[in-house]
């Protein structure tokens, strides 16, 4: 099986033109590595103008629609980080952008597996902090999986 999180959708120095180039740049790096076809990118796009994918403190989790589904290979992770921050509307800015893309349901284990990641200080402020690829790896594996560091 795949990598969920492959060190070639893992961004640490990007900048944006603003929200929706964001999600661009997330479905991209998900599409580099062979996860989705392109067409997911649109299906991000779709999501967001139906319903926010900005979860609090500079997170957002852009994913597609339903109909995106079909453009999914394999369950994966995408991790862009604006160091600048980008305007993600109502004076909400994002830092970290982690694009999700899943076959069937998975996105419904990917969302709380990341949930729970963020919701830990430790983790969430070395995501922001470092600078290197992978310790981002390491960090973004659910609680239990953790990598040998």
């Amino acid at each position: 099986m795949p990598e969920l999180l492959h060190r070639g959708a893992v961004r640490l120095d990007a900048t944006a033109t603003g929200r929706d180039d964001a999600i661009r740049q997330c479905g991209e790096a998900l599409v580099r590595t062979g996860a989705v076809e392109p067409a997911y990118v649109v299906a991000m796009l779709e999501r967001e103008q139906s319903v926010s994918t900005y979860v609090g403190e500079g997170v957002a989790i852009p994913h597609g629609t339903l109909n995106g589904k079909e453009s999914v290979r394999h369950d994966a992770v995408s991790f862009v980080r604006f160091p600048d921050g980008v305007s993600w509307g109502d004076d909400q800015q994002v830092v970290l952008c982690i694009g999700i893309a899943a076959v069937g349901d998975g996105h419904v284990r990917l969302l709380s597996e990341l949930a729970q990641i963020l919701l830990d200080p430790d983790r969430a402020r070395a995501l922001r902090e470092t600078n290197d690829i992978d310790e981002v790896v390491r960090l973004l594996q659910p609680a239990g999986e953790e990598e040998p560091a």
